[in-house]
């Protein structure tokens, strides 16, 4: 019975070791990721002070509005085109 408790002892020591290893190395691989990932943090950083403060959100639209009425419409045309392509691609990858 202690022979069976040591061998299983020693053996999840090995595994341990063998996770760590495992996880240094995906740590080493995955370093180019990380300004990728980076980048969209800031995104949904922006994305939630935009949700945090939708007055400024508001003036934005009505300075534009008053500026130039031609190019609101032409940033709003972008703007549902972009949002209706990141729903699509969101439906596919989630």
């Amino acid at each position: 019975m202690i022979a069976r408790r040591l061998e299983l002892a020693t053996r999840r020591g090995e595994l341990t070791a063998h996770i760590a290893a495992q996880r240094d190395a995906l740590a080493a691989h995955s370093w180019p990721l990380e300004k990728a990932l980076r980048v969209g943090d800031r995104a949904l950083d922006g994305v939630d002070w935009l949700k945090a403060h939708p007055a400024a959100v508001a003036a934005g639209v009505a300075a534009l509005v008053a500026s130039r009425p031609r190019r609101l419409w032409s940033l709003a045309r972008k703007g549902f085109v972009l949002w209706r392509g990141w729903r699509n691609l969101r439906g596919k990858l989630f």
